[in-house]
């Protein structure tokens, strides 16, 4: 608001106009348009639309608010803090704490906060309940605000707050289908290639998930033999991608070599199964 009155007194010059017909226009003195323009008082919230409409701009403009830079701006700190998000997390944050300061309560830079704080760390937790929160009320975009629903879930179930995790995961809408889907169904050439290859990984890494749940919710009804098939089910579907190539604009690695890990927990559970019901 600082640079209000130089706006306003750039705009009546543009338009050829006196501060006396400006002030008639608005209902006022020329004397207080005068103020305005030389940084001694500022108009009143109310008269700001229809300065703004006299002029024929936003109010944006009028302000001289450039969103596509400051976005520009936001973005540049979120790359930073990615580079380091893995490697340096707190150096990641610190950035991203930084970057708020300069852009207070901006949800792209919030929401690449959530991914750096630690539900599991007793200090972090708090602000991550806060983050999380504020993103879920004041963002109008669906996937920030879904994005922040399913991660404020993880940690009420780290918590171990089954009523919580109910009450916001309720939140998410039942989506049958996902955009990838339908991009990759309908459009052609690469957009059908980038949809495609993306959503398979997706798709795979969702069913060895749900697989795993299966075998959880029958280890836990004791029901052993259930419980194996649905691991090594899991096991089949990641080897079924061992020949599998990657795209490394979309991926690190392939989806075998990036559930490695994943296979050796699994056939420990396989082995546990085994040994129980041997």
């Amino acid at each position: 608001m600082i640079n209000l009155g130089t706006k306003i007194k750039s705009l009546r010059k543009e338009k050829n106009i006196s501060q006396e017909v400006l002030a008639n226009h608005l209902g006022l003195t020329a004397q207080a348009v005068s103020k305005w323009e030389q940084g001694v008082t500022l108009p009143d919230v109310e008269l700001i639309p229809a300065i703004a409409s006299y002029f024929g701009v936003s109010t944006d403009e009028l302000f001289d608010f450039n969103l596509q830079e400051v976005n520009k701006q936001v973005i540049a700190i979120c790359d930073e803090a990615y580079k380091f998000r893995f490697s340096d997390t707190p150096r990641s944050r610190q950035i991203l704490r930084d970057g708020l300061k300069r852009f207070p309560g901006n949800e792209i830079i919030l929401n690449n906060l959530l991914y750096t704080l630690e539900f599991c760390e007793e200090e972090q937790r708090k602000e991550f309940v806060e983050v999380g929160k504020n993103l879920i009320e004041t963002s109008k975009d669906d996937a920030t605000r879904f994005d922040a629903l399913r991660m404020l879930a993880s940690c009420y179930s780290y918590m171990g707050n089954d009523e919580l995790v109910k009450e916001t995961l309720d939140k998410l809408p039942e989506i049958y289908f996902t955009k990838l889907e339908l991009q990759a169904c309908m459009l052609k050439g690469y957009d059908r290639y980038r949809a495609a290859s993306i959503q398979k990984n997706l798709s795979a890494e969702s069913l060895v998930s749900m697989l795993i749940c299966l075998y959880r919710h029958y280890r836990d009804n004791n029901e052993p033999e259930k419980a194996k098939v649905q691991l090594n089910i899991a096991l089949k579907i990641i080897d079924a991608f061992k020949d599998d190539f990657c795209d490394r604009n979309f991926f690190k690695c392939t989806l075998y070599e990036g559930l490695q890990d994943a296979v050796k927990r699994v056939e420990e559970r396989v082995d546990k199964l085994n040994t129980t019901t041997g």
